[in-house]
């Protein structure tokens, strides 16, 4: 079968990739479609330590093949959206209702692939870049067959994270004012999700004029390509800031926009050693700094509501898919991703 791999010196599309059958507590996937997410290519340009070879994908849809023992709530033919969280469900973080938490969650790569008898490692224990993979039960979670799956895929990286962070971390209130940095496909789910939250004034700032149109198509009132003029916008600063670039200027600038009681929520990811610098004295009007982890997110729950807001016009899901892309194709997605030309390539099986 087809799939995309990474040997920590180059990727290839291959059509040689195998997976094995699903274990007891598991479900075998026919994806669909696979949005690239910039995770992927930080795994790609070593910002995520990452062990390989490694299949690539993380943010996939698709339809149950079928199921190992003691899986009920899926069955073959079902169509699913693929959370990355492989949470435990037995732990105290996962019975207190916070799966992101879970220790076993991710970090703990297994190797259910093999190409010519060596064994593949699974990124974000998904590997959605692949004809077919295996995940843990919990991540695959049943949604309407009228959805379509390039547009499905999206939910469970992309939307669980920039919504699931307005909802679930931040908080979001109603007429609060939201700052978001960064409108690419993150960006872009934190407008939504702080329209969702009745959010009075939402800044995007982008580099790019270019991202104007859909920044207010998914919900901004405002659009700026610096964070200069935000105190024009905001005088007092923001409720809510988003970093949703993964660069540590922008992240002092995040918080420095911050209006008393303000939270800045950090969602870009950085190299692994970056450092970030903030006035201390700043912190004493009861600011905060929020770390996020996938949304804060609980993928069975959320994946539903969020397919549910989506049938009902509420969530904006295939505005997201700027452009799908034939897995051969994905040297071609990637470049475009990575010079911003699409909000979302998505590769299709």
């Amino acid at each position: 079968m087809r799939g995309v791999i990474f040997d920590g010196e180059r990727t290839e599309v291959v059509d040689d990739l195998e997976v094995r059958e699903p274990g007891p507590g598991e479900v075998r996937v026919a994806v669909s479609a696979a949005g690239l997410c910039h995770s992927d290519l930080s795994v790609v340009d070593g910002t995520i330590p990452f062990p390989v070879p490694v299949v690539l994908g993380h943010e996939g849809a698709g339809i149950v093949e079928s199921v190992g023992a003691g899986v009920t709530h899926v069955g073959p033919g079902d169509h699913v959206a693929l959370s990355t969280l492989a949470n435990c469900g037995a732990c105290a973080e996962c019975d207190r209702g916070r799966p992101t938490m879970c220790r076993t969650a991710i970090g703990r790569p297994h190797r259910p692939f093999t190409r010519g008898g060596r064994p593949l490692y699974q990124f974000a224990s998904n590997s959605a870049f692949a004809e077919r993979t295996v995940v843990k039960a919990v991540q695959a979670v049943r949604i309407p067959r009228d959805i379509p799956l390039p547009s499905a895929a999206l939910i469970g990286c992309g939307v669980l994270t920039g919504v699931g962070a307005v909802l679930n971390r931040a908080r979001v209130g109603q007429g609060e004012r939201v700052l978001v940095i960064g409108t690419g496909g993150i960006g872009l789910n934190v407008i939504q999700g702080a329209r969702l939250a009745g959010a009075l004034r939402i800044v995007a700032v982008d580099s790019n004029p270019a991202k104007e149109e859909v920044a207010r198509r998914f919900g901004a009132t405002d659009f700026l390509t610096s964070t200069e003029a935000v105190r024009e916008i905001l005088p007092t600063g923001a409720d809510h800031a988003f970093e949703c670039v993964g660069r540590v200027e922008l992240v002092r600038q995040a918080v420095d926009l911050l209006d008393r009681h303000g939270q800045a929520v950090l969602l870009g990811v950085p190299p692994a050693g970056a450092e970030a610098s903030f006035l201390v004295s700043a912190m004493y009007l009861d600011k905060s700094i929020l770390g996020c982890r996938y949304g804060s997110s609980r993928p069975q729950r959320d994946i539903t509501l969020y397919a549910d807001l989506y049938r009902e016009g509420r969530l904006l899901l295939d505005e997201l898919v700027t452009r799908t892309y034939p897995v051969e194709d994905f040297g071609k997605a990637a470049q475009d991703a990575h010079e911003g030309r699409v909000a979302r390539a998505v590769l299709t099986f």
